[in-house]
């Protein structure tokens, strides 16, 4: 089964405060936004994931979404949320989708388990969402006075992501009329039987300042830090250039390897994959495997960051040294860390890139090629 997953962030969250739109707030280092797309694309068995924006927040949206490749085309959402979700829908129809999750993007701590609940409900029924059953007390009040009890037996507090058959959601929005709560409402409306899986306590949506107050007690009650190490190198070969944390620098030789040969970024990369404890790029992008011959670094790094995410981590700094006699890497490490900014999705003041010469010794020393070393930190956040 294809499945996408569409992320309606169109909305201006001013209740939240924050003087912006509390979808590119920051929380842990990164922004509600990219934690929430990050958690959608870490789980295997969504293929594709659009997003709706609001017109005025392309800027943003640009700056949340830095480094991530495997996403569509953002397109502008309506008046409405209704609308919004038609606008994403349609965008994702010359796709094919057989299914789709329709998700909130202040909900950024959506966990794997509650997606695959409602990928498993959609073997079965064409809509399933999850949901927890209401266990406090209902009461019916005006004016700050009782008026009667409410049962809570059957009730329930909907999240989302919202799943449903792809054509037959579409279909239900594009004769939708009156105004309705949710995408489930609109499928309802329908007659379609809908699945309830279960919900998690945690997947709240960040509404008001008192949400980011709990996301921010949260991640520090979980406090998890992790350091990894990468060590890399690679031989000088015939070409004009090397490239180093993606930035292209011209030289009388290249570097030789499977790939591109960027060893900065590669050292980057295994300390990513070591302070997760999942191996390395050897393991995760063979090079035995001709896929991957010339293949851009960023590719790679992309991986990590995304493994970092979906682990519920978020790096909190980059150290990286690069050890040759030459090229200069000086005039260039400016242009270096922004690339690993962008790409890394944290600010460029968290990343340091500098060089050394191992004094003539070595294969260093003597021109062979150049090797680098690299620490990054992560620090757990959901």
């Amino acid at each position: 089964m294809k499945t996408a997953a569409l992320i309606v962030a169109a909305g201006r969250g001013t209740r939240a405060g924050g003087g912006i739109p509390k979808q590119y707030r920051d929380i842990g280092g990164q922004s509600v936004l990219r934690r929430t797309i990050l958690a959608l694309l870490a789980h295997p068995g969504i293929d594709l994931v659009q997003v709706v924006i609001h017109p005025d927040d392309s800027g943003r949206y640009a700056i949340a979404t830095s480094g991530i490749d495997r996403l569509l085309p953002a397109v502008f959402g309506g008046a409405e949320r209704q609308d919004s979700a038609l606008k994403g829908l349609e965008a994702l129809a010359p796709h094919a989708p057989d299914a789709v999750l329709i998700h909130d993007a202040a909900r950024p701590f959506v966990s794997a388990a509650v997606i695959s609940g409602v990928l498993e409900a959609l073997q079965t029924h064409k809509a399933a969402f999850p949901a927890l059953p209401v266990v406090d007390a209902l009461w019916k009040g005006s004016r700050g006075r009782v008026i009667t009890e409410q049962p809570r037996d059957g009730l329930y507090r909907a999240q989302t992501p919202q799943g449903f058959h792809f054509n037959e959601i579409l279909a239900a929005h594009r004769t939708a009329t009156a105004p309705v709560l949710d995408d489930v409402a609109v499928a309802h409306r329908t007659g379609y039987k809908i699945a309830i899986t279960p919900g998690d306590p945690d997947n709240f949506k960040l509404t008001t300042q008192d949400d980011f107050d709990r996301a921010a007690r949260m991640m520090e009650n979980t406090m998890d830090i992790r350091i990894g190490n990468g060590f890399d190198v690679h031989k000088f070969g015939e070409g004009d250039h090397v490239t180093l944390c993606g930035i292209r620098i011209p030289h009388d030789q290249g570097l030789v390897g499977h790939s591109d040969a960027d060893v900065a970024m590669h050292t980057i990369t295994d300390a990513l994959f070591g302070a997760l404890a999942e191996g390395d790029i050897g393991q995760w992008f063979p090079p035995s495997e001709d896929e991957w011959k010339g293949a851009n670094s960023a590719i790679f790094l992309t991986k990590a960051v995304e493994r970092v995410a979906a682990r519920g981590f978020a790096i909190s700094n980059v150290d990286c040294t690069i050890i040759c006699e030459r090229p200069k890497i000086g005039p260039n490490a400016l242009k270096m860390r922004e690339r690993m900014a962008a790409l890394l999705g944290i600010e460029i003041e968290r990343i340091s890139i500098k060089a050394t010469t191992s004094e003539k010794l070595g294969f260093t020393g003597r021109g062979e090629g150049i090797a680098a070393m690299a620490t990054t930190t992560l620090v757990k956040t959901s």
